[in-house]
Parts: C-alpha cells; sequence; structure tokens
C-alpha cells in the first residue's frame, strides 16, 4: 500500500530587509531628534515632531511640486507618505470639508498622535545598500529624505496658518499663492483632486468589457 504522497514544498516569501536597529535609531534620535517606538521593527512616533498624509504614489508625485526641497516624503510600494506639521492630522477633516472635498470617497489617510511608522533606512551613504535592498523588496524608501538641520527640517514641513512652520500667520492661506512658505491647503487640495481622479480611473478599468453608461436623463 503507497504510503501518503510527500507534501509539496513550499517556497517562503522574499524576506524584507531589516533595517539595523542600533544605528538607524541613534540617527533618528540624535540627528534629527524624532522619537522611536521600543521594539522591532524600528518605528517612528508621528504626532511628534510631524504628522503623516498617506496617500497613492501617483497622487503624491503630483504634489512634489507644492512641497519644498527639503520636505521630507517616503515611499512605500505604491503609496507614499508626505510629512507634514504636527497638527495637520487633526486639521485633515476640517480642511477637507473647506475645501469641498468632504463628501468625496478619497484614499488618503493621516497618522497623527498615537500613531506609528515603520522606519525607513536612513539617508546617507552608509545607508546606501539597505534603501536599495528596501526598494529592490518594495519596503520603505526616503523619496526625499530629510535634511541634516533639526530647524531646517521643521521649516520644510507643510503647515496650516499658525501652525509650526509658519510663524505669524493667522488668515486662511489663498490656494494657489506663490512664493510663500510650505502650504498645507494647497497641499491637500492637489492630493485629494488627484486621488479622485485616480479612484474614478481605477473604477473605469474595472468595468466589464462592453459595458458603456446609459445617457442621463433631465425629466
Amino acid at each position: 500500500m503507497a504510503g501518503p504522497a510527500p507534501a509539496t514544498p513550499t517556497i517562503p516569501p522574499p524576506r524584507r530587509p531589516v533595517v539595523p536597529d542600533a544605528g538607524a535609531r541613534h540617527w533618528y534620535e540624535h540627528e534629527l531628534g524624532w522619537p522611536t517606538a521600543p521594539g522591532r521593527p524600528l518605528r517612528l512616533v508621528t504626532g511628534v515632531r510631524f504628522d503623516v498624509l498617506e496617500v497613492p504614489a501617483e497622487a503624491g508625485a503630483r504634489a512634489l511640486r507644492h512641497l519644498a526641497p527639503g520636505s521630507p516624503v517616503i515611499l512605500r510600494g505604491d503609496r507614499m507618505e508626505l510629512l507634514v506639521a504636527p497638527g495637520s492630522a487633526e486639521e485633515l477633516p476640517g480642511l477637507l470639508e473647506w475645501l469641498e472635498w468632504g463628501p468625496v470617497p478619497l484614499d488618503l489617510r493621516a497618522l497623527g498622535p498615537g500613531g506609528t511608522l515603520e522606519a525607513p533606512a536612513p539617508a546617507g551613504p552608509a545607508w546606501a545598500a539597505s534603501g536599495r535592498a528596501a526598494s529592490a523588496q518594495g519596503a520603505a524608501v526616503w523619496l526625499r529624505p530629510p535634511g541634516p538641520g533639526r530647524e531646517d527640517v521643521d521649516a520644510s514641513l507643510p503647515a496650516m496658518p499658525g501652525m509650526p512652520g509658519m510663524p505669524g500667520v493667522t488668515a486662511v492661506p489663498a490656494v494657489g499663492r506663490e512664493g510663500s512658505a510650505p502650504d498645507l491647503v494647497r497641499l491637500v487640495d492637489t492630493v485629494a483632486a488627484h486621488c479622485h481622479r485616480v479612484r474614478l480611473r481605477r473604477g473605469c478599468a474595472g468595468r466589464p468589457a462592453g459595458r458603456r453608461d446609459q445617457p442621463l436623463a433631465f425629466s
């Protein structure tokens, strides 16, 4: 009597690159002054030095022109994470309402106080190999790494009026203004518009072949 068939060997999924914890934690906490959460993998605490807007990478790429050259941006697979001033996550719902995006479902998420973010490999020549390995496996990498100065990084974060990074401004800024500090209003409006376009295009691509929209009927 034949014995049981041998089990089919399974191929393990590719392992994600591990960011060396000690050196990376020191870089984030001491070079940038960003708090990290205990444990592994290394995670950055949001809501203290920065909040995060997470959007589809395509929508985020369209918004890069509204950022200061030193505004940090993370690429994580097909998602982009834009670092913004602390307090932005709390302001986001009201800002979307003010911009008339409130009723529209958007693939847009904000991380603020109490949140954490898996840390990319730090920027710099010593971490270049880790960054390349992470990029090849779809893990997070710095698309625009934070600069070396803490004050410069803080000043580069898009902010609402009266928030850190835009001192002395008390009025709601006009969308589309030029020659100013990074503007959260302008950034969110651009990101929301492109999130909406990405969603519509994906919806159209998912329709069955041969389907046609019916003409609108007015009474």
